[in-house]
């Protein structure tokens, strides 16, 4: 009995022979309605897959399109979602710390109100390089 190896045609028998275009359009076809698969047709006939990737580009009903179909996948959504999450509460941190902020100035300028005194005034002063101590009140060089 005669085994497939026996028929297996040489590296250089593939590459002389050629398909007619009618033959490529068919493939295509049979290929685009789902009644064989690309590996099917590889095996059966002995062809790269790229040849028939390049019959699929050439002939194919896809071959006119220029729109791309991007799949985002779950864990991008999952990422996207969780990034959104994140903004939120940064956001959300963000608005209490300027109200604390807005509390201090509101404190600040009804204490100047209630004792008289400038207390901002009195914190942008520079600090002096003499030290509080007694001991020694020269400056450092």
């Amino acid at each position: 009995m005669a085994k497939r190896k026996q028929f297996k045609m040489t590296i250089e028998e593939r590459r002389k022979r050629s398909f007619s275009t009618n033959f490529k359009i068919q493939k295509v076809r049979e290929i685009e309605s789902g009644k064989t698969k690309i590996s099917e047709l590889c095996s059966q006939y002995e062809l790269a897959s790229t040849s028939v990737y390049r019959w699929l580009r050439k002939f194919g009903t896809m071959k006119n399109k220029t729109e791309r179909v991007i799949v985002e996948v779950e864990s991008d959504t999952k990422q996207l979602l969780e990034l959104k999450r994140q903004v939120a509460e940064l956001e959300k941190i963000i608005g209490q710390k300027q109200i604390l902020l807005d509390f201090k100035d509101k404190m600040i300028e009804l204490a100047e109100q209630t004792y008289g005194v400038d207390i901002k005034k009195k914190f942008s002063t520079p600090h002096s390089n003499i030290s509080g101590s007694r001991e020694n009140n020269t400056p450092s060089p």
